[in-house]
């Protein structure tokens, strides 16, 4: 694969619609929004396959130890992407992703969980924060990246929400333990949407319906899915989490939306559909700047 970015033609969604940012420092591509690069105080990012050492199917920037990586790549890496994005492997904390709707608040105590030392925590999905310096990171390959950032009390959160997180209504759970945790008004609250997998390439069957349209009301139904001649159906997890993130209290101009589909572009982002499970991870990080 080549490592430069400037030589992969990059499909975004939307052409009229605003792009996600991408950077390249020290030879590592990674995306940020433009919305939550103009909150102060706060780091956020999303990799892409670029600018690691990992070869075959995870090549190059393959951020996951579970994927048959060699160990010495996927931690080199790590150090490349910490270079990068100036901050430090010791201070990331991981989630345990099983398609739950856990989210747990991360202390000082969790700092290195998952990299440095053994997590004390199973089954999260979604991570909250107040601590400056920790680094929240989740990983992906299709599924979507949701990250939540409260300017007011400076505080974070990032989740995992696939199909079963964003039918049990994911967002909705992260920003209501925000406001428990933080006092987090969601009036106040600002939120991403990552480079996850379009309706377009997402192809789902009856039994997944089933669950969003107990989610869901039969008003937003259709903007959701729509069945195809074969019975199979095409979902919209952007339109669904959007609509998760508003009706949880958070101001529309204040969601930024992905324009960008991981299986459209697989030669620049890791696709678990496109590549029929032979692939690495993604992640997606959030942190409080000290």
């Amino acid at each position: 694969m080549n490592e430069n970015h400037l030589s992969i033609k990059i499909k975004w969604h939307d052409p009229a619609a605003e792009p996600m940012r991408v950077n390249e420092k020290a030879g590592v591509t990674y995306l940020t929004f433009p919305a939550l690069d103009a909150l102060k105080g706060f780091r956020h990012g999303f990799t892409t396959r670029l600018g690691g050492v990992s070869r075959g199917c995870c090549s190059t920037m393959n951020l996951s130890f579970t994927r048959g990586d060699e160990e010495a790549a996927v931690w080199e890496n790590y150090d490349r992407l910490c270079a990068a994005m100036d901050i430090s492997r010791e201070n990331l904390v991981t989630s345990h992703q099983t398609h739950t709707t856990n989210v747990r608040g991360v202390t000082e105590q969790d700092r290195g969980c998952g990299i440095t030392r053994p997590r004390p925590y199973e089954n999260v999905d979604g991570m909250v924060t107040n601590v400056p310096g920790l680094v929240l990171i989740t990983y992906y390959a299709d599924c979507v990246p949701l990250y939540f950032i409260d300017p007011e009390h400076r505080a974070i959160g990032l989740s995992h929400s696939g199909w079963r997180g964003t039918a049990s209504r994911m967002g909705e759970v992260t920003v209501k333990t925000m406001e428990r945790e933080f006092g987090t008004d969601p009036a106040r609250l600002y939120a991403a949407i990552g480079p996850s997998i379009c309706q377009d390439c997402y192809e789902v069957s009856e039994d997944v319906i089933q669950e969003f349209r107990k989610s869901f009301s039969r008003l937003q139904q259709p903007a959701l899915y729509y069945r195809k001649p074969n019975g199979k159906y095409q979902l919209n997890l952007w339109e669904a989490n959007r609509i998760i993130l508003t009706q949880s209290g958070v101001p529309e101009s204040h969601i930024s939306m992905p324009n960008l589909c991981t299986c459209c572009n697989p030669d620049f982002l890791f696709s678990h559909r496109a590549s029929g499970g032979k692939r690495g991870n993604l992640a997606a990080l959030l942190t409080i700047l000290k």
